[in-house]
């Protein structure tokens, strides 16, 4: 053998070794599942003290791993939200405010999926993609559907409910995922949200019928019609309103519609138990973080109102369990109190793939608060809601650790609330015309000046 020959050779011995370390290493990092479910708020699961409804498989990756109490959206719709989720900023910056608005092709490659990609990462999304039209050639696994889909599809003859269909679509992702390359699948339920349309509402999987049937769920806090009556004229006559007629008009149909979208969450609960099975059974769950949240809260009956849009705390508070089987076992188990926003999701998983955050991004990862860590946090946040529909009115608002403020932006007369969250968590008591609560409106009213000046 010549010594050129000599040299070649062990040139592509010495790359050959370059190549499987690396490998090796980007083998090291954490596969992600991220779970979204969609119109389900903080207090609908087992973990979050909820005695009836059942969700054994995400409560058991609370019992194991970190329940954020305090989670928020910045904007309680699903489009402005998922984009919220998608980007680390607020609807102000990203722009995202109606059904038709899509990333640019800037703006797409500043998201998690985009940047972990770019990372090395194998990225799969299952489901609701919910900004305009999924984008195409971003996913190597791509079950994306843009923001509507049927509860109940036929498939080689068969019925078959959408939140089982995506459950096996998520299995499927983790049976073809490469092995030499860390993984993050998103799957974004539909469940349980409601069929527009359908009078039935809620149409979970017949296999769930037995569920709830000798429960009584318990009326909504604030379901007295005194605190509908106390609301403004367009609040009273609002798209909420609308639908509260639709569900919960009576106690028959509220104890009906409540059971269907517990099922519903059970059903995606249900799903979520597929998934750690089929991560055990491959030897990836010592490995893979996954993380469970709602795009927004929801109203189930409280002021006489459903649905969602409006800053009070049912609407815009969601759950957060986050299972990383990488933590020390002190820390599995545990709660953290601090205000968490859904802007810190996309931060947080770029985070956990030793990824940089792009400096647009106005969410902070939550990997110092996961570790045990007591940095120093936020102890107030922004909230807005610009969609512009003739009965859903414009809303914003600032919750600090004590007080919370809203503004409905084209109230004529102007329309605020203000709640000492301390004394009052179920914002039952608007202070904002109380002589006596005069100073502190008139400071939240600053920081809201200040907060949608500098949200941009």
């Amino acid at each position: 053998m010549t010594r050129p020959q000599r040299l070649v050779l062990f040139a592509l011995f010495i790359s050959l070794l370059v190549v499987r370390s690396a490998v090796a290493a980007d083998v090291t990092r954490p596969n992600i599942i991220f779970v979204l479910t969609d119109d389900q708020r903080w207090d609908t699961l087992g973990c979050m003290g909820n005695q009836i409804i059942q969700t054994p498989n995400v409560d058991r990756l609370a019992d194991e791993g970190v329940v954020f109490d305090n989670c928020f959206v910045t904007t309680s719709i699903c489009m402005t939200n998922r984009a919220c989720i998608f980007t680390g900023q607020y609807a102000a910056r990203h722009g995202v405010i109606d059904f038709r608005t899509q990333f640019t092709s800037e703006q797409l490659a500043q998201t998690y999926p985009a940047l972990l990609k770019q990372s090395g990462y194998y990225v799969g999304f299952v489901g609701k993609w919910g900004v305009g039209k999924p984008p195409q050639g971003l996913f190597d696994y791509d079950k994306a559907w843009p923001g509507q889909n049927k509860y109940f599809n036929t498939i080689d003859g068969k019925t078959v409910h959408l939140t089982g269909l995506m459950g096996g679509q998520a299995l499927e992702f983790l049976d073809t995922a490469p092995r030499d390359r860390p993984f993050c699948l998103s799957i974004s339920f539909k469940a349980p949200h409601c069929q527009d349309g359908h009078p039935d509402q809620f149409l979970y999987d017949p296999e769930l019928e037995s569920l709830y049937q000798d429960a009584t769920i318990p009326p909504a806090k604030l379901s007295d019609p005194a605190f509908f009556e106390a609301l403004p004229e367009f609040l009273k006559t609002s798209e909420n309103r609308r639908r509260w007629q639709l569900r919960f008009a009576n106690p028959e149909l509220y104890q009906r519609m409540m059971k269907a979208h517990y099922r519903l969450i059970s059903g995606a609960d249900r799903e979520v138990g597929r998934m750690v099975a089929k991560l055990r059974q491959q030897g990836l769950d010592k490995n893979t973080i996954i993380i469970y949240t709602g795009d927004n809260g929801f109203y189930l009956g409280e002021r006489g109102l459903a649905g969602k849009w409006y800053p009070h705390e049912v609407s815009m508070r969601v759950p957060l369990v986050v299972f990383d089987p990488r933590l020390p076992t002190a820390q599995r188990g545990t709660r953290r109190e601090q205000p968490v926003l859904s802007i810190d999701l996309a931060p947080t998983m770029l985070a956990m793939a030793d990824v940089a955050a792009p400096e647009r991004m106005q969410g902070v990862s939550l990997l110092p608060l996961l570790e045990g860590k007591t940095p120093s946090w936020r102890d107030e946040f922004f909230y807005e809601h610009l969609f512009k529909h003739s009965r859903i009115p414009r809303s914003e608002a600032v919750r600090t650790s004590q007080y919370k403020y809203i503004r409905y932006l084209d109230s004529q007369p102007l329309y605020e609330e203000l709640y000492d969250l301390e004394t009052d968590p179920d914002e039952a008591h608007n202070l904002a015309e109380k002589p006596e609560h005069a100073k502190t409106l008139d400071a939240m009213r600053a920081k809201w000046a200040a907060w949608r000046e500098n949200v941009k």
